[in-house]
């Protein structure tokens, strides 16, 4: 019997041990009420109204200078959109999708003959099977890379932490 017990615990532990290194993580902290991303200075912020939560270091789109117009630009796009859905089986760890295309990015892109794309989340890193564009490590040292497609990347411990405290629904400002 002692055995038994003794077998119990050591597998209760290990199943705690596996719990904790869950990658959904939990924050009880005050609401984000708005995510910023200032693509020149490659940062992103959470906010609660004027005051800045959190900020991290991003990687955008492979061609990150100006709007998203088409798809395959590789541009990351800049207005104001929503996060409109959570991806918690991700390729890229966790994403949160972001609401483009507009109606304004659609209309652009049908005047032009061309599909404006879609599918632009804020992510976590690239598999680790999967080549990005550039090769190497994306993010070393704080200074990350544009490798994306036109998302935004941030490493996969922080979009964990973003993944819980931004809810779907929260306005998302993308600027130059």
């Amino acid at each position: 019997m002692r055995v038994f017990r003794l077998v119990f615990l050591i597998v209760m532990a290990i199943g705690l041990a596996a719990c904790s290194s869950s990658k959904f993580r939990t924050y009880n902290g005050p609401e984000v009420t708005h995510v910023v991303v200032k693509k020149s200075q490659r940062r992103m912020y959470l906010l609660h109204h004027d005051k800045v939560l959190k900020s991290y270091d991003i990687g955008l789109g492979f061609q990150p200078q100006g709007h998203k117009q088409f798809e395959g630009d590789g541009k990351t796009p800049e207005g104001l959109y929503f996060i409109d859905r959570r991806n918690p089986n991700s390729s890229f760890h966790l994403s949160l999708g972001i609401s483009y295309p507009n109606p304004n990015d659609r209309a652009f892109a049908e005047a032009a003959g061309k599909s404006p794309g879609g599918d632009i989340f804020i992510h976590g890193g690239p598999p680790k099977d999967r080549k990005r564009l550039g090769g190497g490590d994306w993010m070393t040292k704080g200074n990350s890379v544009d490798w994306t497609w036109g998302c935004i990347a941030v490493s996969d411990e922080q979009i964990e932490h973003i993944y819980a405290m931004v809810k779907t629904g929260t306005p998302i400002t993308i600027s130059r």
